[in-house]
């Protein structure tokens, strides 16, 4: 069964008249994200965060999380990532929690895994006790990367076009990487941007394609503080919605040479900051 999505039956006014219908509506569950600890004979689970995002793809949202967030510097400290056994009478409630098994000597820092992380399908910074605690240790991304407006304003269209969930339900948000020539590399979905932001960061990390030097992070809303923040964290130069950025998403991406474009729509698109255009 496809757990991304629901069939709820609604009143539908058109043309003046009612009439009854079933409804694809895209799913909201919570998922509980714990890593693992510690030597055979002495693991030790500790639960990370709470999030609120559409099924599929949950090991690589985990995966991505935890890199975003940096509680792992890369793929090779994790062991495994699996989802449970938990006793629960429904098999689809124990796939709402996935543990990412670091491997045997890797403890993550305490101040980075002591943090609130409940966060919201609409906002990933909602649980953090202040701006202070997500703006992390980011380095300045270098990077050669350049991109023709020509090639940009083409992304909008390629990524809504890899939308197969949103084409049924109009619920969802996308984030996608694509290289200088306008080549869908991942494209996710999720009901939350942020969610939809780790699994295709958690992706590219599984596939080896961090740091992303040589990508744009397309959006399909506006881009906020923490989207920038964890394409920084994945050394992605450039961040392009189809919304509008926050003026503190504009300020992290200055300071970190990076270039946000926003309002990628219509045949137009503005330049915040940054200098990853290619002009012909």
């Amino acid at each position: 069964m496809d757990r991304r999505s629901k069939n709820f039956n609604c009143t539908v006014f058109s043309d003046g008249s009612f009439s009854q219908r079933k409804e694809q509506v895209v799913a909201e569950e919570p998922l509980e994200i714990r890593i693992e600890t510690g030597q055979a004979g002495g693991k030790i689970q500790k639960n990370i965060s709470v999030t609120m995002r559409t099924p599929g793809h949950d090991d690589e949202l985990a995966v991505g999380f935890l890199f975003t967030e940096g509680i792992i510097n890369d793929r090779n400290q994790v062991d495994s990532v699996e989802f449970p056994v938990t006793g629960l009478p429904s098999d689809d409630e124990n796939k709402n929690i996935v543990v990412v098994k670091l491997i045997p000597g890797y403890t993550p820092e305490t101040n980075k895994t002591e943090r609130n992380f409940y966060t919201t399908s609409s906002c990933g910074v909602c649980g953090k006790a202040s701006i202070d605690s997500v703006r992390l240790n980011c380095i300045p991304v270098q990077s050669a990367f350049r991109i023709l407006p020509e090639t940009l304003l083409q992304l909008p269209e390629k990524l809504r076009s890899s939308q197969s969930l949103f084409d049924a339900t109009g619920g969802l948000h996308a984030a996608g990487l694509f290289d200088e020539t306008g080549r869908s590399v991942l494209v996710r979905e999720d009901v939350g941007r942020h969610n939809a932001t780790d699994k295709v960061i958690g992706a590219a990390l599984n596939n080896d394609l961090i740091p992303g030097a040589n990508f744009i992070l397309m959006l399909s809303g506006r881009i906020s503080f923490e989207l920038v923040q964890k394409a920084a964290m994945a050394g992605i130069p450039a961040v392009a919605g189809v919304g509008a950025p926050s003026g503190l998403a504009i300020e992290l991406a200055e300071s970190l040479n990076m270039t946000v474009f926003g309002f990628v729509r219509d045949k137009r698109f503005n330049i915040y900051c940054g200098s990853h255009l290619k002009m012909n």
